[in-house]
């Protein structure tokens, strides 16, 4: 299954034959079919592979012990590290094939949606966490955050693989994390009022 998954994330479904995937996993066409059919239904399992996976890691990343403003703060980081990393340019199987078919295939449409929805909650429960522990604003909406780094992020990844410098990558993924509101640990002083006056 991981080789057949690397062959759709290298080159993409429709460049991709049957040929091409008896070849990395080693089995015969009749091997494949009695196996999983067809070349979609092997796609199909490919891609809620490299889903879960993902989706797994942001959850961990995102979820762990510890105070959940450093964590979210490494995990943008972390995300950008790898952009910058990936000298191949390949960038991330759910967004390649998203762009190729989920304008016209209703299945990986669903399963491209339903890991974004996945996403963007991991996200929004470290943000929340962060409101809760006093280290972001409490007043500011939790999944709009949540939706701005998503988006960043995700506009991060384009950017890498259009060739943008690891510059202006980086930079980009600065700016956003500038843009949480963060509470002032003066503000919380005795006598210390914050600089809205409040």
């Amino acid at each position: 299954m991981r080789a057949a998954r690397d062959q759709f994330w290298s080159v993409g479904y429709n460049n991709t034959s049957i040929d091409d995937l008896s070849a990395v996993t080693g089995l015969g066409r009749g091997s494949l079919y009695g196996a999983f059919g067809d070349k979609h239904a092997l796609f199909l399992r490919a891609l809620d592979s490299y889903n879960s996976d993902a989706l797994e890691a942001w959850r961990s990343a995102l979820g762990g012990p510890g105070p959940a403003l450093p964590m979210l703060e490494r995990h943008v980081r972390d995300v950008t590290a790898g952009i910058i990393g990936d000298v191949e340019r390949r960038g991330c199987m759910m967004a390649k094939i998203a762009a190729e078919l989920s304008a016209v295939d209703e299945g990986v449409a669903e399963r491209i949606a339903e890991v974004v929805r996945g996403l963007h909650g991991a996200l929004r429960g470290c943000i929340a966490r962060a409101q809760a522990e006093g280290s972001l604003d409490a007043d500011a909406d939790a999944d709009t955050l949540a939706g701005l780094l998503l988006a960043v992020l995700r506009g991060l990844e384009a950017l890498g693989k259009a060739g943008a410098t690891p510059k202006v990558v980086n930079g980009a993924a600065e700016q956003a994390l500038a843009l949480l509101p963060r509470v002032s640990t003066d503000e919380h002083a005795p006598g210390v009022r914050s600089s809205t006056g409040a």
